[in-house]
């Protein structure tokens, strides 16, 4: 992806320099708890989108998308990158567990990943250790209730 990225003579994709300027922007927010749709929104919109980015959180929760008789599931990955157009982003305040990264850009078999997503150097990355942590204090939570 490096290598994309300099041939234009900078770090930024051609196709995100295309679109610098005043361009209408969409942003689709949850304001509850998760599970309010966004991801059906965000499917809808990101047809007709030059960027699809994820902002924050993590690969605790997903959404599946169905496009003819193909079948993608996204956790980390912007679903926007189903169309070969877009340019997928994971920008800084999303966390990273980089083998279910790698895992699901495998299984999703999405055209010329490589050099559609742009990952922020910024973003945190989560290990092995941080999930079992962080499930240890789910189960105390679920204990005290």
């Amino acid at each position: 992806m490096a290598e994309h990225l300099k041939e234009n003579g900078s770090d930024v994709p051609a196709k995100m320099k295309r679109i610098e300027g005043h361009r209408p922007v969409t942003v689709v927010l949850g304001t509850q708890w998760g599970d309010e749709g966004k991801g059906k929104v965000v499917d809808m919109l990101a047809a007709d989108a030059d960027l699809c980015c994820r902002c924050q959180g993590g690969n605790n929760a997903g959404h599946s998308v169905h496009v003819q008789d193909k079948h993608y599931a996204f956790h980390l990955l912007p679903s926007g990158l189903i169309y070969p157009e877009c340019i997928g982003v994971i920008g800084n305040g999303v966390v990273i567990h980089l083998p279910d990264l790698f895992k699901e850009m495998e299984e999703n078999k999405l055209d010329n990943l490589e050099k559609r997503l742009v990952i922020s150097d910024r973003a945190h990355l989560v290990f092995d250790m941080h999930q079992q942590v962080d499930g240890m204090q789910e189960s105390g939570r679920g204990q005290r209730s």
